[in-house]
């Protein structure tokens, strides 16, 4: 028996779908506000959340990341009443396992249900990811958690895997941990810097040469692919892999045969390809600056990795490993921090990630000398000034009285956001008044559906004249 958290306004639908799952066997809890939903999920331990998105205190879609990284970290299947593309996209990203448009059919919502439950069951019943073997990725932040656990699904596997996100985040480090998990971690870990190599030579460190084959081939050598035999070649920054080399280097993916440069056979090598990038592959295809084909190849597995700033329970944790590891390293006494420090590396935004709060952490240490705790004094003076103004902005805002300051085109022009649904209530209003108050009448006037014409007069909090 599951433990389903039911999030909806509609109080005939909540009993409907709880009546519903009962019927499968199953608990659930119903919320009406997504705050409460939210605190519920927090308080309780669920294996699944049906989450409307139209609630009166905010868009459950904001809530997605949230209610997964509680401590049960269930499922999320996102219902809705006015279903739309954008909508739809911002929840598969953020996590959902699906998004569904109602009026809810009960046999579609007990299927993915039944679904959803099953996959949950399965990820289960995996290696957990804290018994992986992950050297250097510190940290027990959901969001990272998350992305071990990919890092063991792929482990079990040959696939494909390409590491997305932004400069710092590890994506080596997640690339080794894949391989160290792997039946192939007898062998080599081949690391290919595709953005550091010229693309004259690409061709050359990838295949291999023989002597004499170009000018300057003093004499002959293997290339990284060869070297990769067995075991991992891991692709860093594979966006910047120039285009002439993309349609060689699919065929070797696909045949996992090569021919080395001056050479008329052709070698095999039996390696595990994962690629990294910080860049958007999907945008560079469009542009052509990236083989799509080869996308594909690339990604079977995707891991994203969160930036530290979506990683804030881990600031302290990290703090802490870097400070013992570099006192270590500088044979000197341990340092420890103030409480104004801590508070001053988990305010910061990171934008250099795990790899700029290590150096930050190197420079503090620098700075402090002899001193044995350290203050934000210490830290770089470009880390000192963003506090200073996120401080500032903060005490702005707090103090500021949002009528003053507007000009007079500013009074009168409201947000297009509040135009636009201000236009839309009045519309709705008048319709229902020019038919009696006929809906069916009515939303064939607007276009809509009955449904999707109830939905708004909800949305409006508008009732038919008697």
């Amino acid at each position: 028996m599951a433990k389903i958290l039911i999030v909806d306004d509609d109080q005939m639908l909540c009993e409907m779908l709880a009546y519903k799952l009962d019927d499968m066997g199953h608990g659930t809890v119903s919320r009406h506000l997504l705050s409460e939903g939210v605190q519920c999920a927090n308080d309780l331990d669920f294996d699944l959340v049906l989450l409307d998105v139209g609630l009166p205190d905010g868009s459950g879609l904001t809530k997605i990341q949230e209610l997964r990284s509680t401590a049960s970290q269930p499922e999320i299947i996102v219902i809705t009443g006015e279903g739309d593309l954008d909508g739809a996209e911002t929840a598969i990203k953020t996590g959902a396992w699906d998004y569904i448009e109602k009026p809810l059919s009960t046999r579609e919502i007990a299927l993915n249900i039944q679904r959803a439950l099953q996959y949950r069951e399965e990820k289960l019943s995996q290696k957990p990811a804290t018994l992986l073997k992950r050297e250097k990725i510190v940290g027990s932040d959901p969001n990272l958690v998350e992305s071990l656990e990919l890092v063991a699904q792929a482990a079990g596997t040959d696939a494909g895997v390409l590491i997305t996100g932004e400069t710092g985040t590890g994506k080596e480090l997640f690339a080794r941990a894949i391989h160290e998990n792997s039946d192939r971690c007898n062998h080599n870990f081949v690391v290919v810097d595709c953005a550091a190599m010229p693309e004259t030579l690409v061709e050359s460190e990838l295949f291999g040469h023989y002597k004499g084959a170009f000018t300057g081939a003093d004499a002959s050598k293997d290339g990284l692919i060869k070297m990769a035999n067995g075991g991992t070649l891991f692709l860093d920054e594979v966006g910047e892999l120039p285009l002439s080399i993309q349609k060689a280097f699919l065929r070797v993916l696909q045949e996992k045969r090569y021919r080395p440069i001056g050479s008329r056979k052709e070698r095999q090598s039996d390696f595990r390809l994962i690629a990294a990038t910080h860049r958007n592959l999907e945008e560079m295809t469009r542009v052509d600056l990236f083989r799509r084909d080869l996308m594909f190849r690339l990604r079977s597995i995707e891991i994203n990795l969160p930036p530290l700033k979506r990683r804030a329970g881990d600031v302290e944790t990290l703090l802490n490993h870097f400070l013992s590891k570099l006192c270590k390293r500088y044979e000197m006494g341990m340092k420890t921090y103030s409480p104004v420090f801590l508070q001053a590396m988990e305010t910061y935004q990171w934008p250099g990630n795990v790899r700029e709060l290590e150096n930050a952490i190197d420079s503090a240490i620098c700075q402090a000398l002899n001193q044995s705790v350290l203050y934000p004094m210490h830290l770089p003076k470009h880390i000192r000034v963003e506090l200073a103004r996120i401080s500032l902005e903060h005490n702005i805002s707090e103090n500021i009285d949002p009528k003053i300051h507007l000009n007079a085109e500013e009074k009168h022009f409201p947000p297009l956001k509040k135009m636009i649904e201000e236009t839309e209530k009045a519309y709705l209003q008048d319709i229902l008044h020019s038919t009696g108050g006929n809906v069916q009448k009515a939303a064939r006037i607007s276009g809509l559906s009955r449904t999707r014409f109830y939905a708004r007069l909800k949305k409006y909090g508008i009732t038919r004249p008697q």
